[in-house]
This record gives C-alpha cells, sequence and structure tokens, in this order.
C-alpha cells in the first residue's frame, strides 16, 4: 500500500489542490457549488483532478519537454484570469468570460488532438462562430438583462454543447480509421518481410550448381541460367503483387521442379498434375514452400526411390493444392524451417478464416493439402 501510493503520490496531491482551490472560490463567492447537482459537482471535481494530478504524476517527462509544459501553464493562466475577471465584474453570462473560456477548451482539445483540430478547424469554426456571435447578439443587442434571460430560458445554454457529440463521434471514426490504416500498413509490412524469406538458401544452392556446371563448361549451364533468371524475375517482381495468376505459379513451380532435376545427379521422380483455370487470380508464392520442403526433406535425403507428387486444381468455390513426398526415418523428428512458419502466417494475413492447410505424416509419407476460397 505505501509503495502504491508512492508511486501515485501525484493524484494524491492533485485532490488536495483541487479540493482546496474549489473550497475557497467558493469561500470567496468565485463560484457556487450547488447542494442538489452531486453528479454534476463529482464529474467537474474529477475533471480538475486529473487535469492538476497528470502534469505532476508525468513532471520528469514535461521537465524534458519545457514546451508541453508552457502550454499547460498557459492554459492555466487562461482558465485562472478568466476567472478573476468573472468574479470581479460580477456580470451574469460575462460576453468576455464566455469567449475565453471558449478559447480554454479549444486549447484543452488542442492540446489533446491537435491533429484533429489541424484538419477540421475550418469545420469547427463554420459551427460555432455562427453560435458565438448569435450569442453575443442576445447578450448585448436584445435589451436588458431581463430580456436577455426570458431569451436564455427559452433557448437553453445546451444548444451551444451540440455539435460536442458530432466532433466526439467524427474523431472517433478518424481514430478507427487510423487503426485500421495501422494494421493494413503493419500486415503489408509483415508481407514483404516474409517474402523476403522465400527460400533463399534455394538460389544460393543453384548458384553453386550454376558455378561448377560453368568449371565443366556443361550443355546444361544456359538452360540453369535461363530457369533461373526466370525464377529470379518472378520473385522479384510479380511476388510483390497482391495478386497473380495460376499461370504465372504453375510456370514458377515447373521452373524449380526443372532446375531441381538438373541440380540432382539421381533420378528425380515429381509428377506435377495442374488441371485448373489458370486465369484464376491469387496471392503469389504461397504454394513453393510446400515444394521446396518436399525437395528439401525428402528427395534431397533420401538415396533411392524418392518421389514427390503434386496436384493443383479448383471448382466454383476453392482451390486446391496437395504435396506428397516420402522422407528417410531420421526425418521424422526434424523442423521443417521458418518457412512452414512464414506460410501459415501469409495465409492468416491474406486469407483469414478462408483457407484451410492440413498437414500429416504417415508410414514416412508426408501430405500437405492446401485449400483456399477463391472469390476473396
Amino acid at each position: 500500500m505505501i509503495a502504491f501510493l508512492k508511486k501515485y503520490k501525484a493524484f494524491v496531491i492533485g485532490l488536495l489542490i483541487v479540493a482546496s482551490t474549489i473550497l475557497f472560490l467558493d469561500y470567496i463567492d468565485c463560484i457556487k457549488i450547488p447542494n442538489d447537482a452531486y453528479l454534476e459537482v463529482f464529474l467537474i471535481s474529477t475533471f480538475w483532478w486529473l487535469v492538476v494530478s497528470l502534469p505532476l504524476h508525468h513532471w520528469r517527462y514535461l521537465k524534458r519537454h519545457k514546451i508541453t509544459l508552457y502550454k499547460i501553464g498557459g492554459l492555466l493562466l487562461l482558465f485562472f484570469i478568466t476567472m478573476f475577471i468573472d468574479s470581479t465584474m460580477s456580470m451574469p453570462d460575462n460576453p468576455i468570460t464566455f469567449i475565453f473560456l471558449m478559447l480554454f477548451w479549444i486549447g484543452i482539445v488542442y492540446f489533446l488532438v491537435p491533429f484533429f483540430i489541424l484538419k477540421y478547424w475550418k469545420l469547427i469554426a463554420f459551427v460555432y462562430s455562427p453560435l458565438l456571435v448569435y450569442f453575443l447578439y442576445i447578450r448585448l443587442f436584445s435589451g436588458g438583462l431581463e430580456d436577455y434571460l426570458k431569451i436564455k430560458d427559452e433557448i437553453p445554454f445546451v444548444f451551444f454543447f451540440m455539435p460536442i457529440p458530432i466532433f466526439f463521434a467524427l474523431w472517433t471514426f478518424e481514430q478507427w480509421k487510423w487503426l485500421k490504416n495501422l494494421k493494413a500498413d503493419k500486415s503489408k509490412a509483415e508481407l514483404s518481410l516474409l517474402r523476403t524469406q522465400i527460400n533463399p538458401h534455394f538460389f544460393f544452392n543453384t548458384l553453386n550448381n550454376l558455378y561448377a556446371l560453368t568449371i565443366k563448361k556443361s550443355d546444361q549451364a544456359p538452360e540453369l541460367i535461363l530457369k533461373l533468371s526466370d525464377m529470379m524475375r518472378y520473385t522479384i517482381y510479380e511476388g510483390e503483387k497482391e495478386r497473380v495468376t495460376l499461370k504465372g505459379e504453375i510456370d514458377y513451380l515447373q521452373n524449380y521442379i526443372e532446375l531441381h532435376k538438373i541440380r540432382h545427379k539421381k533420378t528425380v521422380e515429381c509428377y506435377f498434375k495442374h488441371d485448373i483455370d489458370q486465369t484464376i487470380t491469387i496471392a503469389p508464392l504461397l504454394f513453393i514452400i510446400l515444394l521446396e520442403n518436399a525437395f528439401k526433406h525428402g528427395i534431397e535425403t533420401l538415396t533411392e526411390d524418392a518421389y514427390i507428387r503434386v496436384s493443383l486444381s479448383n471448382d466454383d468455390d476453392f482451390i486446391y493444392f496437395s504435396i506428397e513426398n516420402n522422407f528417410a526415418d531420421k526425418e521424422i523428428n526434424e523442423t521443417k524451417g521458418i518457412g512452414l512458419t512464414n506460410l501459415k502466417h501469409r495465409l492468416a494475413l491474406l486469407y483469414p478464416k478462408n483457407h484451410e492447410l492440413v498437414i500429416t505424416q504417415q508410414n514416412n509419407v508426408y501430405k500437405a493439402t492446401l485449400k483456399i476460397t477463391r472469390h476473396v
């Protein structure tokens, strides 16, 4: 308890300052505390308690940001000047007090949400300028005080506060839009990072093979260079797009398979069946990770009888991609690396609740099936 009070002692000090100030102002008849408006008194007191306590609680921060401290001091000075003018002139609904209080509250709002005020200051001026002119007119030019009080009874002053809920709703909408854009930007940044992590070791390994083939002056070197160039172009340029056609994805997967067949001295049995509408669009580079894992943890670990079977199809509602491969016993409990984790993350970002990835391992056979909703 002592540690708690020590940590938040600023709020205790603020409570003492506000309570003593309100009682003093009431004692000198600067303000009048109503006896029957408990909720109003509580809300106003709580507001001023927070206004005083929060700067005290963040005093170290304010000392490092003196401009903020000067702004708070200026607003408090304006408020006390307003109260002094109101108490000395003893004029009901003093126009000078009204204008100063309006400036004070605009200053408070500007201090809390400066970007909102700067963006909508024309709208705020358009709404409140007529209200201010109307108040000044009925207060100064409607006749005597009795005539003004009669008009005031007919049109309660709550009329002047009616735009506040509208502006609050507008500010809430701005915050919602900002959070939505922030989430979208975060998702784009994450997707961009995940794309840069797609099979980099494959390109390095292929370049090493290319180096070996060029030393041997192999006839396969030009073909390898051409296919690798096509894959790098697709990864760099098409991979940055939001959607690509399945034709591009199929060509990319076929190039990947052909490159591996060139790389491996042993016979690679890889069957790729694609009975699908190739004009369908989809997020790029979703299938390559599953194919890469099949080579890395299957064919590359087996000395004989290694196989990969790939199938890509669609119906009116879904796209289906399945891949099956066998693997060595030592691979059963080994991780598939960050590739599969990245794929799951990308699918969650791109197709939330519109995809299904099922992975099974049985009798040294690994199978992955990915189902994606077409119309997303």
